[in-house]
């Protein structure tokens, strides 16, 4: 049979850390109840969205052209991830790792040029 005692320090840690983490949500929300700042308006209730309020049905279709600039977005800021580790160790890479950075930078300029050229980049 398993002796399960060793696995009580994890168990512990769990049971404490979802105790104080409801406490940290729940505590507040009940203490504002109780002190009476919670006094629901019309204003409190509405919708707040950058300011103003929302002018369109909240299901609206985006450009696909958004969707497109954030991809690229993603992509060139992985990029950006991905060089910090290989500068810091091209001397133990050698130039086997330079030429696949290369490569790999390569073909981030050939799908930017791409996406230049079919217009993803220019917004109306």
């Amino acid at each position: 049979m398993t002796d399960l005692s060793q696995y009580l320090p994890i168990f512990m840690f769990l049971v404490v850390a979802l105790g104080l983490s409801s406490l940290f949500v729940f505590l507040p929300m009940g203490v504002s109840r109780l002190t009476g700042s919670y006094k629901p308006t019309e204003a409190k209730l509405t919708e707040y969205e950058c300011g103003f309020p929302a002018f369109e049905d909240s299901r609206s279709q985006f450009d696909v052209r958004f969707y497109l600039v954030a991809i690229l977005f993603i992509i060139f800021d992985l990029e950006a991830a991905f060089l910090f580790p290989w500068a810091v160790s091209l001397g133990e890479i050698g130039w086997t790792g330079w030429a696949t950075m290369m490569l790999f930078l390569f073909e981030l300029v050939v799908g930017f040029a791409y996406a230049w050229k079919i217009g993803a980049l220019e917004w109306e």
